[in-house]
């Protein structure tokens, strides 16, 4: 699943007539790069919701047709943040593990690399989630979450914990999560449909309960939300061209 119903505040004036994922970088939509990025990992159906000049991006996307995949549309009247999106699509995503994506993120990640990951993403067995940390920006760097060293009991991924004040223990560092998560689709089954609600209350649940995983990618990441990290992005890219 792709998440692009955002606003786009802080990019406005752009995002006045253009929903935010239909913005370019280096010739390209963001939301388009993610399509192209899932479709070489192999993922042929993709749901995607929108809110904010939904039809122009439904316009612009069409049925995936054009990128090798299936989309399949959640269209939300007001927007219903990152978990009341993702609820409210439920319906749309299969059942068992689920990659759920920003359409505002640009990075190298190679998404089939979570796929080693899915056997074990289970919350009946106690794992339900796993998470791409990235080193925390200007903009956010106290973190989200503290990613610890050792590995999770299972021995997949570095278990996830909240976020760590004063000393850090040896090997655990306070990480940003990337945008980029594997899913138990079972976590969203019994939340409303149509509600507006964040992510993030959620996951510190799913924290606690230790039910998340998480690795560090040290890569190229790139989260554009101000005309600044747009700007900074098509430099950088234009430096890879």
């Amino acid at each position: 699943m792709i998440l692009a119903a955002g606003r786009g505040e802080r990019l406005r004036p752009l995002t006045d007539s253009m929903p935010k994922p239909l913005v370019e970088v280096a010739g390209k939509p963001l939301v388009v790069r993610q399509i192209e990025a899932l479709a070489r990992a192999g993922h042929r159906d993709v749901a995607i919701n929108a809110s904010w000049l939904a039809q122009k991006l439904v316009d612009a996307l069409g049925d995936g047709h054009a990128f090798g995949v299936r989309l399949h549309w959640s269209i939300e009247p007001e927007p219903l943040e990152t978990a009341g999106g993702i609820a409210t699509a439920r319906p749309l995503l299969a059942d068992g593990p689920v990659l759920i994506v920003s359409g505002d993120i640009w990075t190298t990640y190679d998404y089939a690399s979570l796929d080693r990951h899915r056997p074990g993403i289970s919350m009946a067995r106690g794992r339900a989630a796993h998470l791409v940390m990235v080193a925390n920006p200007p903009y956010h760097p106290q973190g989200d979450f503290s990613l610890a060293a050792a590995p999770a009991p299972d021995g997949a991924g570095l278990q996830v914990m909240p976020r760590q004040t004063g000393h850090l223990p040896d090997g655990h560092a306070n990480l940003t999560y990337g945008n980029i998560g594997l899913y138990d689709a079972a976590l969203f089954d019994d939340l409303p449909r149509g509600a507006r609600f964040a992510l993030a209350p959620l996951l510190l649940d799913w924290i606690d309960r230790g039910w998340v995983t998480g690795e560090y990618h040290s890569g190229p990441w790139a989260n554009v939300g101000t005309p600044d990290d747009l700007a900074e992005l098509e430099t950088a890219l234009a430096k890879r061209a």
